[in-house]
């Protein structure tokens, strides 16, 4: 993992910056963080070495309110090492010069660094190999070195946002594993460690993977809820344009499938306008979410309004930016484009991206994948009679049948249905 600079050497490097003395000056520490920010400091690290929670940094700066005790400017002017003078304090004790002698530097809490590797690897893993094998290990990880933290009085509110950022992972594992009640409840544990964390970027991207779980369960009714709720707590921290595009396409997924065809197209809007916004801050817990996933959701959206030529643009784009590395991704792309195609009209094309899809690692861990593909052929049965379908679906239910012989530990037959 790429280190982050130290934050006290940012601080070095910013004294004779304007911006940064004109804000020390003012006392406008929502300005202040928001330039370490900018400088390559997370906000966890900003909160951790402030002692304050990431919704309590969140407000300064957005400026929704200010810093205003004493004992609070001190606290980080200590933890930065910004100079008391710039602050209007009195010369602190690690000052060159100070009469006493300077305090330890603030130490971050222990497992921070660890959390935010597992998070990485994890998720990492999960896009190449799907989660159906590594949900166990996920779920051991908060077990045995996350959850015990969440009872040590002394802990920093850092360690609930990491439990709630697994415990989500656990649920999309579970989903991708078939498991949607246990998702379910590991996404309604998630959401309320991320309140804990007073973390509302994090809980308003956990009440976007409710939506989408909603959704795959056939209540778009729900799932519009829960991404207006998501769109709600996202206004209550930073602009982060992927969070924002990402609850804007789910409400536009939720509302084409409930028929409303200019709800859904003006939230689809937004949500592509969203992306196009500068980031305020980078936020460590959150995955991202990028043109090649708009693109890919954009496609199923037309396609359930019936825009069928604008569903195999969207399916065309998002295949041309999904990276091989994200072999999950690209295999749900793929399928929504084969499937774009065989709507079109034009099966030729359709059996091609189908027959790239046979390509797709036969272990590859992902109920979600195997599902949509049996989907996909059933919908190609319909067209049988063409002799290049006839024999891609040949070809296809012996890739099938081999599929299932490798992830028989994880889909054992007869198929099992949602736990």
């Amino acid at each position: 993992m790429e280190r982050q600079p130290d934050p006290s050497e940012v601080v070095a490097g910013l004294i004779d910056n304007e911006r940064f003395r004109s804000a020390c000056t003012a006392r406008d520490m929502g300005a202040v963080f928001r330039l370490l920010n900018s400088r390559g400091i997370s906000t966890r690290r900003l909160a951790t070495a402030a002692d304050i929670t990431q919704g309590r940094l969140y407000d300064y700066m957005n400026g929704k309110t200010r810093v205003e005790k004493l004992s609070l400017f001190e606290q980080i002017a200590d933890a930065f090492r910004i100079p008391g003078q710039l602050l209007g304090l009195a010369q602190r004790s690690w000052e060159p010069g100070a009469v006493s002698s300077p305090p330890a530097p603030v130490a971050p809490e222990p497992g921070a660094d660890d959390d935010l590797t597992a998070v990485e690897a994890f998720r990492a893993a999960d896009r190449q190999s799907g989660g159906g094998r590594l949900y166990t290990a996920v779920v051991r990880h908060l077990s045995v070195n996350v959850a015990p933290r969440l009872v040590d009085i002394d802990s920093n509110p850092h360690v609930f946002a990491a439990a709630s950022a697994l415990t989500e992972m656990a649920g999309w594992m579970a989903h991708d594993s078939g498991r949607d009640g246990t998702a379910a409840r590991h996404f309604t544990r998630a959401f309320a460690l991320a309140q804990a964390a007073d973390d509302p970027l994090l809980a308003a991207n956990i009440a976007a993977s409710t939506s989408h779980l909603a959704l795959h369960s056939g209540d778009p009714v729900r799932a519009s809820h829960w991404a207006s709720v998501g769109i709600d707590l996202a206004r209550r921290g930073p602009h982060l344009p992927g969070l924002t595009s990402r609850l804007h396409t789910m409400l536009a997924r939720s509302l084409a499938a409930s028929d409303q065809f200019g709800s859904a197209v003006r939230s689809l809007d937004r949500a592509g306008a969203a992306l196009a916004d500068r980031a305020e801050i980078a936020h460590p817990w959150l995955s991202p979410f990028d043109q090649a996933t708009l693109a890919s959701e954009s496609a199923l959206i037309h396609a359930d309004l019936g825009r069928h030529s604008e569903a195999l643009r969207h399916g065309e784009r998002a295949v041309a930016l999904r990276t091989e590395g994200r072999a999950r991704s690209l295999a749900f792309s793929r399928i929504a484009l084969a499937l774009a195609y065989a709507q079109h009209g034009d099966l030729d094309a359709s059996v091609t991206v189908g027959s790239e899809l046979l390509t797709t690692s036969p272990t590859l861990g992902s109920v979600r994948v195997v599902d949509q593909l049996d989907g996909l052929a059933a919908f190609l049965r319909n067209h049988r009679g063409y002799g290049p379908v006839r024999e891609f679906l040949a070809r296809f239910d012996e890739a099938s049948r081999i599929r299932l012989l490798l992830l028989a530990d994880i889909i054992p037959s007869p198929r099992r249905g949602p736990s």
